[in-house]
């Protein structure tokens, strides 16, 4: 079974912060035919390595604590919690909650989450 832990925390931080090529690093994690779909926007494997510029370019700090998880087979789950520091000084407090289904293979193959802003 996969790291989930890592999957909510190390994920994030990887393609903000590292220069490592962000394809790598979103195959790294995700299957290659992932479905994700957070706030009723689909994001195939190119949209989330498309994500990666702006991320890279705008956060300047990034905090998560994760509250709870839930696994069960190829299913998790989590709510989560994200601080944002942006590099123009805006502090975003996001809360987030999210299902994944795994690959045969580890990688997270499914992703259906919702987010809210909960201070700025």
């Amino acid at each position: 079974m996969p790291d989930f832990h890592a999957f909510l925390t190390r994920l994030p931080h990887e393609l903000a912060f590292s220069s490592e090529d962000p394809a790598a690093i979103v195959d790294r994690y995700y299957a290659p035919e992932i479905e994700y779909r957070n706030d009723g926007i689909a994001l195939d494997r190119q949209r989330l390595i498309d994500h990666t510029g702006p991320a890279r370019k705008n956060a300047r700090e990034l905090e998560i604590q994760v509250h709870e998880t839930l696994l069960d087979g190829d299913r998790a789950a989590a709510r989560y919690s994200m601080a944002v520091l942006t590099r123009k000084g805006q502090a975003l407090q996001i809360e987030a909650y999210l299902f994944a289904q795994f690959a045969a293979d580890g990688r997270v193959l499914r992703v259906d989450s919702i987010t809210r802003t909960v201070s700025t």
